[in-house]
């Protein structure tokens, strides 16, 4: 759309000075932008556009021209270009550089704006012109001749756009230009910054096949589009009056009476009136493509739903084609053999009849649209008048035909005719014969893809065919019961004379109009009356061969509509490749993409079925098909009433989520009263349909309902948890995991999921440091991507990253915001900080820090080692893992890389001072996915075009380590060294652990510190603790040799790690040593080696016990020392959790936070 001028035009000696000012040979060229500028660049206003601002309008509006998609050529500035509106239209919006209209003949003046980017006040440079595909060549293309002028709208200058309908379509809507409207970037960065290209909003991105649709339907020229009329009123009416109403509806008035009659076409109607609202309501909440009844309910309700209820819906359809195509043939053979005029038997006649007409059928649809269109109006008109002739016939009474049981208006034979005379039936069998009858409500929503105005047209013309068809039928109900008698035996002499004794005991309506047709109610010879005769309308008309032209009408023109219908829907589920073996289908051809492929295989699907030309059973199934559509739309306007979204906000206002449910369920009831054999197997198909779809989760977002309730749902939920106080009973591990990108250390990710999966929550905690300014849009991109790539990991945890100046701020930052309400992590796990004596010592104490911070959170802590390492994000190749279509073009962030001869477990954003080059980290810059799949398979992929380089040993060791917790264990051990009593935390890991499926081979030990006089009293008691948490386990060691001194070559060894880091104050000047303490905190004092000389030698003796007892154990749970805040140095606690953990299998260090986690009261 063109943003309307706020500004006159300027005068026409202005706009030619300004023409002359840009021409090419003027040799002030605009130039492009150099490489240190930004594609969105203002230029200083020179100080005299604000006196030129007085004297003319022209200057002072600012015209911004979208840019186009391509590059544009170069066209002379007062040469209008007609095309480039549309064109142009699609781009973005640009800011002006604004120069002194004054100086345009005096470039050298003082006060013009500087050459480089110099334009018009008025003119902007399109995109295509500052950026043009061609390379170093740019083109200047002027813009003030678009559609898309851009003035002072407020006025002053501005890139910001108002509201404009042309910045809500999708990519190629068919019906208008897609417009971006200015970033936030744009707007709001500064100028020197380069602003990030824009997607889309979420929820906007199109599927590929969308995106085909929509470009198709944008490029068509001459497409036929129709009216709610043509396109829908007339479908509807046509599907919805078939055959039955001139062979069932006499029969069923006299099975039903006038008043059970009138019944069963109003309880019909308000199924269908129902269904009708619902379908409206959903149809004018939004753009309808095409698709019908499948595009209505998987855009509503998702596409499990949609893709169950699309397929069975077109398959009913093309069936229905056979259905109608039967019952025309079979009409025709009743006449042939009405003039003995047969050609082989009844049953092939039909087969050779339908297949003719079917072959027919197909060429009026394959001619297009509009050919379609002009039949259905034909024999629309065919119809009405054999309704009308009908009607005109009740009013002439013959005399001839009151034998055959018509007597013309009587209310003798109204009465009579009031109640039921079930015969053989009931009234659900009558109501199941004459339902199928009021299906075709859907007929003109199926082609909306085809409607001119969708949002219009479904609602007026489906609701307006319910109506007219509702009345009909009543009227026809009303009129047969009042004007013909049940039973009638044709013979002109079963009269009665008035005087005889027969007069007196005949009872029936007709004995008072002179015949006595008691003897047909024990005879079965009698062929006349609304019982015996399914033709009595064509008795009753006025001209009884337009009734069969009628006949002739609806099957015909129900079998059109279905034939129609059934490759529209089916090529719309194509499109979407809900079921991918089905997209051949998708294609369209011709200016209205007619489905051909589509056409062909419903020809095939119907002519099976005339050939079998006994749909006695198939019948049943196709009402239950459509019914189970119907259901689903009721229930696709209840569950989005429901759900509450914002997005809901259908034009059409006259629904009400109730009733429409009481639709949903009435339409289930009508299922089973119909047949409930076919309603079952139609339950069966549609529920193995749901869980295919479920099962392989088509990549599309359409905005379903069952996204909005599941928000709806979980924020519900989430606040009723907040009002619940914590149990112990209900204590859950929530962690909060440390892992930088989540596939960077998949072994920390591997564990801690095995023990909170379906148990606890999990966010793997990542902590973005940089020297340059945090890129927040980058960092919500990531979280987007690596949250993706957990969900197709089958890894249910959250990925929350944050910026930080630092480690330990970033860990502070996450404690105290993530989660939400009761959802909130309880326990930091670490990965083991293996290059801690190799980097900057500052990096130890912000990682001892970090586990002082946690406690003081009041969390638990938990530190996982493994001796070969965690982190592989260094190891060539690993960026394979992240899938092609999810790399990020734009990771620009300058991170220090990571030490790759060592370990740094804390985090993959850790600076390292070995590794300081200012190069992207690979384990930061490359997004690593393990390509959608589950975790089990290998880490590293060989990519057969790219050369792999050999792995060395270390890595080859450390890739074998990080997989090892994706295996199942095996019947092994997990030890359990719970030495002190930190509320059970460290006791329940391994308890959960073991529960799961990979690891409930293994079983558990326990290990307790105790005395050696006490040792059995001690393992009871912990025995008769373990039995009353129930927690199983296989033995109980009691240790009672854990403060004997430990072996002195391995105090030797701790010794020689410490000594680089001590103070030893001993040796210097107080003063001096308090200046280096002060400075490097994490010194170790000799007065602090001293006092915890104890402790020292129970960490390297508990190494020692662990070697001996646990080496072959598959996990080793300890309980994690703790160093006293303020005493301990950062460097001599991080040398305990090394002597401890030293050269063992994997082990994991374990603290709650000294709360029960653990009870045994019920």
């Amino acid at each position: 759309m063109s943003a309307t001028s706020s500004a006159p035009p300027a005068p026409a000696d202005s706009a030619a000075a300004e023409n002359d000012f840009l021409a090419p040979d003027s040799g002030l060229k605009p130039a492009g932008p150099t490489p240190s500028q930004s594609r969105f660049q203002v230029d200083l206003v020179a100080e005299a556009a604000g006196a030129a601002e007085d004297r003319s309008l022209s200057s002072d509006a600012s015209t911004t021209a979208p840019s186009s998609d391509k590059a544009t050529p170069a066209a002379p500035p007062d040469v209008p270009d007609p095309g480039a509106g549309g064109e142009e239209a699609k781009g973005r919006f640009r800011v002006v550089n604004f120069a002194d209209p004054s100086a345009a003949g005096s470039p050298a003046s003082p006060d013009a704006a500087p050459t480089e980017g110099f334009q018009n006040g008025d003119t902007v440079m399109s995109e295509t012109s500052l950026h043009s595909s061609t390379g170093g060549q740019h083109h200047y293309h002027y813009d003030t001749h678009t559609n898309t002028y851009y003035l002072r709208t407020f006025g002053h200058n501005t890139i910001d756009a108002v509201p404009n309908i042309d910045f809500y379509r999708q990519t190629a809507a068919p019906l208008g230009e897609k417009l971006i409207r200015p970033t936030l970037s744009e707007l709001h960065d500064e100028l020197d910054k380069e602003p990030f290209e824009d997607g889309f909003a979420n929820g906007d991105e199109l599927t590929p096949a969308e995106e085909a649709a929509a470009k198709e339907a944008a490029e068509s020229k001459g497409v036929v589009k129709f009216g709610w009329v043509k396109g829908v009123l007339v479908r509807c009416m046509l599907n919805i009056w078939g055959v039955m109403l001139f062979i069932r509806m006499s029969w069923i008035v006299g099975q039903a009476g006038i008043a059970l009659s009138c019944l069963i076409v109003a309880m019909a109607t308000v199924v269908t009136t129902i269904t009708g609202l619902s379908t409206s309501a959903i149809a004018t909440n939004g753009f309808v493509r095409g698709g019908g009844a499948y595009y209505l309910i998987s855009r509503s309700l998702g596409p499990e739903f949609g893709g169950s209820i699309g397929l069975i819906f077109a398959f009913a359809n093309a069936v229905a084609v056979a259905m109608y195509v039967v019952g025309f043939a079979e009409t025709v053979v009743e006449l042939l053999a009405g003039v003995d005029a047969i050609m082989t038997d009844e049953i092939n006649d039909i087969r050779i009849i339908g297949t003719i007409t079917v072959i027919l059928l197909l060429g009026i649809s394959v001619a297009g649209m509009e050919w379609e269109a002009k039949a259905q109006i034909f024999l629309l008109i065919v119809l009405i008048t054999a309704i009308f002739n009908y009607f005109i016939g009740t009013f002439i009474n013959v005399e001839s035909k009151k034998p055959m049981g018509y007597f013309g208006y009587h209310g003798a034979i109204m009465w009579e005719n009031m109640g039921p005379d079930f015969r053989q039936e009931t009234f659900f069998s009558v109501f199941a014969i004459f339902f199928p009858a009021a299906t075709g409500i859907l007929a003109g929503a199926n082609i909306s893809g085809d409607l001119a105005d969708p949002q219009l047209a479904i609602p007026r013309g489906t609701l307006l065919a319910i109506v007219i068809t509702g009345i009909v039928y009543l009227g026809v109900a009303v009129s047969t019961g009042s004007c013909i008698v049940r039973d009638a035996s044709g013979n002109a002499n079963d009269t009665l004379n008035t005087l005889s004794a027969q007069f007196m005991n005949c009872t029936d309506a007709a004995c008072k109009l002179g015949y006595d047709f008691s003897a047909c109610k024990s005879d079965d010879s009698c062929k006349y009356g609304l019982q015996r005769d399914f033709q009595v309308m064509s008795l009753v008309s006025g001209f009884g061969p337009i009734i069969t032209a009628g006949i002739f009408s609806a099957t015909l023109s129900s079998a059109l509509a279905s034939l129609v219908s059934a490759p529209k829907v089916f090529q719309a589920l194509c499109k979407d490749n809900i079921y991918p073996g089905l997209s051949m289908f998708a294609k369209g051809y011709g200016k209205n993409n007619e489905p051909l492929r589509g056409y062909i295989l419903t020809f095939g699907i119907a002519l099976a079925f005339i050939l079998i030309a006994q749909l006695n059973i198939i019948a049943p199934i196709i009402s239950n098909f459509f019914l189970a559509s119907y259901a689903l739309i009721n229930f696709s306007v209840f569950h989005a009433s429901l759900a509450n979204s914002p997005g809901w906000r259908p034009s059409f206002k006259y629904y009400n989520m109730w009733v429409s449910l009481a639709g949903a369920i009435l339409c289930c009831v009508v299922m089973f009263v119909i047949n409930w054999w076919a309603a079952l197997l139609t339950n069966v198909i549609v529920l193995a349909l749901f869980i295919y779809v479920s099962y392989k989760k088509p990549d599309v977002n359409w905005g379903s309902s069952t996204q909005a309730l599941t928000y709806h749902q979980a924020l519900t939920h989430t606040l009723h948890l907040s009002g619940v106080e914590d149990h112990i009973k209900n204590f859950r591990p929530q962690c909060l995991v440390m892992t930088g990108y989540p596939n960077s250390r998949p072994a920390l990710l591997d564990l801690v999921h095995s023990f909170t999966k379906n148990v606890g929550l999990m966010i793997c905690g990542h902590i973005r440091m940089g020297y340059r300014r945090p890129n927040f849009k980058e960092l919500a991109a990531d979280q987007t991507r690596y949250q993706r790539w957990l969900l197709k990991s089958e890894t249910k945890a959250f990925y929350t990253p944050v910026y930080a100046e630092d480690m330990r701020q970033g860990t502070q930052y996450l404690l105290q915001a993530a989660g939400l309400g009761r959802l909130k992590p309880n326990t930091l796990v670490l990965g083991f900080k293996n290059d801690w004596r190799d980097g900057d010592m500052m990096n130890v104490e912000t990682y001892i820090t970090m586990i002082h911070d946690a406690f003081d959170s009041q969390f638990g802590a938990v530190i996982l080692r493994l001796k070969e390492g965690l982190d592989v994000s260094h190891i060539q190749g690993q960026d394979e893992l992240l899938s092609s279509q999810e790399k990020s073009s734009g990771m620009k962030d300058v991170i220090v890389s990571i030490d790759t001869s060592k370990d740094s477990d804390a985090d993959s954003s850790k600076p390292s001072s070995k590794a300081t080059s200012l190069q992207n980290s690979p384990a930061i810059q490359k997004d690593d996915d393990d390509d959608g799949k589950a975790p089990t398979q290998p880490l590293l992929k060989k990519d057969k075009k790219s050369p792999t380089v050999p792995l060395n040993v270390s890595d080859q060791r450390l890739l074998e380590a990080s997989q090892q917790f994706q295996k199942k264990q095996g019947k092994g051990t997990v030890d359990v060294w719970w030495l002190f009593d930190d509320g059970g935390l460290t006791l329940l890991i391994p308890y959960l652990l073991t529960n799961k499926k990979r690891w409930q081979d293994c079983k558990i030990r326990v290990f307790i510190g105790g005395k050696i006089n006490r040792i059995d009293h001690d393992r009871r008691a912990m025995a008769t603790l373990l039995s009353k948490f129930r927690i199983d386990f296989s033995d109980i060691t009691v240790l009672g040799d854990i403060n004997t001194k430990p072996k002195k070559e391995h105090v030797a060894a701790f010794e020689e790690m410490i000594e680089p880091y001590r103070l030893k104050e001993d040796d210097m000047e107080q003063e001096a040593a308090e200046s280096l303490k002060n400075s490097e905190p994490w010194r170790i004092t000799d007065n602090e080696l001293e006092l915890y000389r104890a402790k020292t030698n129970r960490q390297i003796r508990l190494n020692e016990l662990l070697k001996e007892h646990s080496s072959t154990a598959n996990l080793i749970v300890m309980s994690l020392p703790l160093a006293r805040k303020g005493a301990v140095s950062s460097t001599l606690y991080m040398a305990w959790l090394e002597a401890l953990s030293n050269e063992l299998p994997p082990i994991i260090l374990v603290r709650g936070n000294h709360q029960s986690v653990l009870t045994f009261y019920s």
